[in-house]
């Protein structure tokens, strides 16, 4: 059984691998090759008055590869002000993430990795297909709105698809969304401005994409969406209101079970994730609610056909 750490996963994975590995699992998924269950989350309370212990897992087979994965993270996690998430592992700035790796063939276990570099290269490589399945051939201009580690990955993977000339950046922070700019002109070898608003990213982009740790909308403006415009997220709560989901003339989401289904045994749901939890009705409302009130299932169409 291999032990694989975050610094061997940089050493050893590349946006390109992540991408062509995505496909094989998701061609699988649409054939009835592989499957997956959807996060489930498990809570409790904490010592501090304002934070919250969670558990959270999910799990996927693929049989072209012939392995089965559990993912797995334990946080505290804490809500500033209502406005955004911020969650560590021991002390602010570690954090906790396992993935377990075994054979279908056999049932040996394979590897057990860190997945701080691996799940943010999963979600970027996921909306990179996206941006190469759905968004214009032509699209070449980016708007990203944030600049932590998930927005990194999300524009490598969008330059893997498509041949970007611009890139315009905005988060709250200017110094983040400077540094940002630098570090990825860089990497990548394009123009990137800091912006000084999210309606500056969006209008005149190709490609416009949420990439924050926000509980409340960021893009709440449906003006500022224009005709031919592909609009990815994190978080469906970065621009869950209805008259933003009223200006898309298509909305996807991945499979049936990307929420979990109401009425299942899960009920605890604050978010869009479903959940078990443990604490006095005093202790609850440490946790925001989501604010989430869209009928996904009215508002989407569920990718189910195959990938070719």
């Amino acid at each position: 059984m291999l032990l694989i750490n975050n610094d061997d996963v940089s050493k050893l994975l590349s946006m390109k691998d992540c991408l062509e590995a995505l496909e094989v699992g998701y061609k699988d998924l649409a054939a009835g090759n592989a499957t997956h269950r959807p996060r489930i989350d498990v809570w409790a309370p904490t010592e501090g008055p304002d934070s919250y212990y969670r558990w959270g897992s999910m799990e996927g087979v693929c049989r072209t590869y012939g392995v089965f994965a559990i993912r797995m993270k334990s946080d505290v996690v804490r809500w500033p002000e209502g406005q955004n998430e911020q969650k560590f592992c021991i002390q602010p700035g570690t954090y906790c993430g396992l993935v377990m790796l075994f054979s279908t063939r056999n049932g040996e276990p394979l590897a057990m990795i860190n997945d701080g570099i691996l799940q943010h290269f999963r979600v970027g490589g996921g909306a990179g297909l996206g941006v190469k399945y759905l968004s214009r051939s032509d699209s070449n201009i980016v708007g990203i709105i944030g600049s932590g580690a998930m927005a990194r990955t999300y524009l490598e993977a969008f330059a893997e698809v498509r041949k970007l000339k611009r890139v315009k950046v905005y988060s709250r922070s200017r110094e983040r969304r400077e540094e940002y700019a630098k570090e990825m002109k860089a990497k990548l070898g394009i123009p990137i401005e800091p912006m000084n608003s999210a309606e500056a990213v969006v209008r005149g982009s190709d490609i416009v994409s949420t990439c924050t740790d926000s509980i409340v909308p960021v893009l709440r403006d449906p003006e500022w969406i224009e005709p031919g415009m592909h609009v990815t997220n994190l978080d469906i709560r970065e621009f869950a209101e209805e008259p933003v989901f009223k200006r898309f003339d298509v909305t996807f989401r991945l499979g049936d079970q990307t929420l979990p289904i109401r009425g299942s045994d899960a009920e605890f749901r604050p978010f869009h994730f479903a959940g078990y939890t443990a604490g006095q009705p005093e202790e609850l409302v440490r946790i925001p609610k989501s604010g989430l009130d869209i009928d996904l299932e009215e508002k989407t169409t569920k990718v189910t056909t195959e990938v070719s």
